[in-house]
């Protein structure tokens, strides 16, 4: 089914994208990514130059502007994804969906002209750091505090899971500046890299993703100056991070999609491709009915992804629509990526196939950004009624 959601502005934004990715995401390219554990600075730095990065920073910081239209970012999913490089598309997705909101739809101007600018050209790599040793989803149960002292804040405490977290410039992150669990019991702070007191930690060895670091910070009396506050304000961490978790499950939907429509893609060409029993694989019956229910469902999964593009756009995408898109999505991802996996039969398990990775990648879609457990106990409470 045609997709009809992009104009002319964004198929002129794919084509410079699909020259990145022929230039930047190589075989070796991703291999390297994965043996590091990271990616590089100088790709980072190559993306911002090409400006595929920092899309929503505005003009005037030196980015795109695009604040609201997430299809272009939506575009970058699709291309680098398809090229087998979901690590990239993951710190693509950190840079622009996680990090850089916070500073152009909350920082004070200094905020914004001090990071921006290098935000938009990759100089600087940031991340945000909510998740606990003991806390994840419940987010009123951290435990890293912010004492007020004179002239900042004095940050204790520990943050895990935290993408980009090993190679970030500076994070948002997620603290207590007041007693109790009370939404105003809570603030965001950029903590920069170098700052006497923060460590990054080690690096987590994950199932997926394997070429986008993920990392353990400890703060331990780290001082942070008071314009670090983000918004210049006490006491609105939790009222932030819920305006833009609508963009955070957003993101994860569409990278969810974009999957799905790549493993199609592979599995079509490989059971082309492939004979078994002196016939081509996608010539028995089962195969065809098999890629009839994945094309299927990646159209399905287009048409309500387009549809939450633009209401993002019109700025009606709710936290419940939002979180009834990335529970969706990522159990749809899951289920194409399960059966290209097995159409590839063998060469499926093997990582040197992006089948194979995108498999990986894929299964931190259903626990990242807030499980699909709890996105659907978001929905069913509003259903319900309940608060």
């Amino acid at each position: 089914m045609e997709r009809d959601i992009y104009d002319e502005d964004h198929e002129a934004f794919r084509d410079l994208v699909k020259d990145f990715v022929k230039r930047h995401v190589t075989n070796e390219a991703i291999e390297k990514w994965n043996a590091d554990g990271e990616v590089d600075r100088a790709t980072m730095l190559a993306a911002g130059e090409a400006g595929i990065i920092g899309l929503s920073v505005p003009e005037e910081f030196g980015g795109a502007g695009m604040l609201q239209d997430y299809r272009f970012r939506a575009v970058v999913n699709e291309e680098v994804i398809a090229a087998g490089a979901g690590s990239l598309a993951g710190a693509f997705g950190i840079q622009d969906d996680l990090a850089v909101p916070y500073l152009v739809h909350m920082g004070t101007q200094e905020q914004k002209e001090k990071w921006l600018p290098r935000m938009a050209t990759g100089e600087v790599v940031g991340a945000l750091a909510m998740t606990e040793p003991g806390a994840g989803s419940d987010l009123r149960g951290i435990k890293t505090t912010a004492k007020k002292v004179d002239g900042g804040y004095i940050v204790n405490g520990a943050k895990t899971f935290i993408s980009s977290g090993a190679t970030a410039d500076l994070v948002v992150t997620f603290v207590k500046t007041g007693e109790g669990n009370r939404p105003d019991a809570f603030s965001l702070v950029l903590i920069e890299n170098g700052m006497e007191g923060f460590d990054h930690g080690k690096k987590l060895h994950k199932m997926g993703f394997q070429g986008h670091d993920t990392a353990e910070l400890s703060f331990s009396d780290v001082f942070v100056p008071e314009e670090n506050l983000i918004g210049g304000k006490e006491g609105m961490g939790f009222i932030q991070l819920m305006m833009n978790l609508p963009l955070e499950r957003l993101s994860i939907g569409v990278a969810g999609a974009a999957a799905a429509q790549a493993a199609l893609d592979w599995t079509v060409a490989y059971t082309k491709d492939r004979e078994a029993f002196g016939e081509r694989i996608i010539d028995f019956q089962n195969t065809r009915f098999k890629i009839a229910d994945m094309a299927t469902t990646v159209d399905a999964l287009w048409a309500y992804i387009d549809r939450a593009l633009l209401a993002y756009k019109e700025g009606k995408l709710s936290a419940e629509e939002a979180a009834k898109v990335k529970f969706w999505a990522t159990e749809r991802e899951w289920e194409v990526l399960d059966t290209g996996v097995q159409l590839h039969g063998g060469y499926g398990y093997i990582t040197e196939y992006p089948i194979a990775r995108a498999f990986l990648d894929a299964r931190v879609h259903r626990i990242y950004g807030g499980t699909n457990e709890i996105m659907r106990e978001i929905v069913g409470r509003q259903i319900a009624g309940k608060r």
